[in-house]
């Protein structure tokens, strides 16, 4: 029978493996039994008090009990929203202003703060729940009741991306998306009952669904690195050691940290065999220095946006790469088809850009309660003018390169027009990487003042780069200003942070 509900995946799982550890945090963990009690009660809690069909905010930190709290909510026939006091207050005002949930979970160390916010929110409070105190055992009856009235579309969850307006999209996955990404997801990395994973994004982002549900599907288990070791490199790869840690799939700022500052002469990840990576390009000489390291290790290039569930292609790195070169991403995910679109809607040729388009039952529902946002990128297939079709508008720019495998060009936001000349600040950015010394960059557009903007870390002082770039780029792409950084600003999800660097660049020196 096919699956049609997320749940399923703990279910199978725990009639197996009822005592083995699926979530690990700093203080706490849970074994696969433990997770399914926990999340039957909650589910129960929830519905005992009225709450049906609707999302639940779950204002947790980063542990074992917050997956529990995501899938009661699931079990209670409603879907979760994942927060966090990490996140800004005005962003999560936001988020409630957004979402007008009627329940919120939270536990001891995040109490004072929901209720801060529920007291603030627009219209009734919500009521705000303390996970202790919902688990009260299980109404196997209501729950029956509940899953039986489930269908594949139903929302799972709903979390929260950053829109260009600065208000915060909400993103909602269904069973059906969910069910179709962890399959395919699981099927090209390869992932089994002895995966060991090391989680690095927080909770409250979409990237997470690579560990938490093929944990569940497989029997798997998952470790939360704590955030802190992401300044410490070597205590880093250490923990990474310790726990025996077999499979990352990290955003490519969290690999670069590990990668560039030497820690490979100090200590070696021993256990990995398949390191998965997404969101960024990786510069190939810091990829190289990871490849080196593991030779037997399988590398896989991941891409896709969160309106399509979460990763949408794939590469298996088989071949070597050089500096200067794009690690492709490869080709899409069975069930999944990339439509690459020129700007008159036509597809693209062989190596000519275009936007990735997607189509496909991963697609999601589209952004809550946000109708006018949702039909501007979730729109019919301009190819199909015989049934209604929906793909999704990334705004990414690709091409196909000589082995039919897709190569990430820019954001479309990022392709400027600059001296008379169509410009991809994704190329620049590339050229910088091959600059030995070089950690990592970001170039931005001051459009008011017609600037190309670089700033970068790394060993190299300015005037050297500078007269590396006039080497490797053609005049009318070189940046007009360039500054070297400490460090580079990162998003919470350990992505690099452009509305940082724009927000710095403008306190400095004006609008760009």
């Amino acid at each position: 029978m096919q699956q049609r509900n997320v749940l399923e995946y703990l279910e199978k799982t725990v009639a197996r493996l009822p005592d083995k550890l699926a979530f690990a945090g700093e203080n706490e963990e849970l074994t696969f039994g433990q997770l399914y009690r926990d999340s039957r009660a909650i589910g129960s809690f929830l519905y005992g008090k009225g709450f049906y069909r609707e999302p639940v905010l779950v204002f947790m930190k980063k542990q074992p009990r917050t997956v529990a709290a995501f899938f009661g909510c699931v079990y209670g026939g409603d879907c979760y929203v994942p927060v966090d006091d990490e996140m800004p207050l005005f962003r999560l005002e936001l988020i409630m202003k957004t979402l007008q949930p009627r329940a919120v979970i939270c536990e001891e160390g995040t109490r004072d703060a929901a209720v801060r916010l529920a007291e603030n929110a627009e219209g009734d409070s919500p009521a705000v729940f303390l996970y202790d105190e919902m688990l009260q055992g299980e109404d196997a009856a209501a729950l029956d009741k509940i899953r039986a009235g489930q269908i594949d579309t139903d929302p799972v969850y709903i979390v929260f991306t950053s829109g260009s307006t600065g208000i915060p999209k909400g993103v909602a996955a269904c069973h059906r998306s969910v069910i179709d990404y962890i399959e395919n997801l699981s099927a090209a990395l390869d992932f089994g009952e002895d995966t060991v994973f090391a989680n690095q994004t927080p909770l409250y982002f979409d990237a997470c669904l690579k560990e938490l549900y093929p944990t569940l599907k497989f029997g798997a288990t998952t470790y939360f690195v704590p955030k802190s070791l992401f300044m410490f490199p070597i205590r880093l790869v250490e923990f990474l050691n310790e726990h025996r840690i077999n499979t990352i799939c990290w955003v490519v700022s969290a690999l670069t940290m590990i990668s560039s500052f030497g820690t490979f002469d100090k200590v070696v990840p021993q256990y990995l065999k398949t390191v998965a990576f997404g969101s960024e390009v990786f510069p190939v000489k810091q990829f190289n220095l990871w490849r080196k390291v593991l030779p037997e290790a399988e590398f896989f290039n991941l891409y896709g946006p969160t309106e399509a569930t979460g990763m949408s292609c794939v590469f298996k790195v088989d071949r070597d790469f050089e500096p200067g070169d794009a690690i492709p991403i490869g080709r899409p995910f069975p069930n999944t088809e990339i439509l690459l679109l020129t700007d008159k809607n036509e597809l693209a040729g062989p190596g000519e850009t275009g936007e990735i388009c997607i189509r496909g039952t991963a697609l999601t529902l589209g952004y809550y309660r946000d109708f006018e946002r949702t039909r501007e990128v979730f729109v019919q297939n301009p190819l199909n003018d015989r049934y209604p079709e929906l793909i999704y508008r990334t705004g990414d720019l690709a091409r196909y390169n000589e082995y039919g495998e897709l190569v990430f060009v820019s954001r479309r936001d990022y392709q400027i027009k600059h001296m008379g000349h169509r410009i991809e600040l994704g190329e620049i950015e590339a050229v910088v990487n091959t600059v030995e010394g070089i950690t990592a960059c970001a170039c931005l557009y001051d459009q008011e003042r017609g600037k190309i903007l670089l700033f970068y870390t790394g060993a190299p002082e300015a005037r050297v780069l500078m007269g590396s770039l006039k080497e490797k780029l053609a005049r009318y792409m070189l940046p007009n200003k360039v500054e070297k950084l400490e460090k580079m600003p990162l998003t919470a999800n350990g992505k690099l942070d452009r509305t940082a660097l724009k927000k710095y660049y403008q306190e400095k020196d004006g609008r760009p």
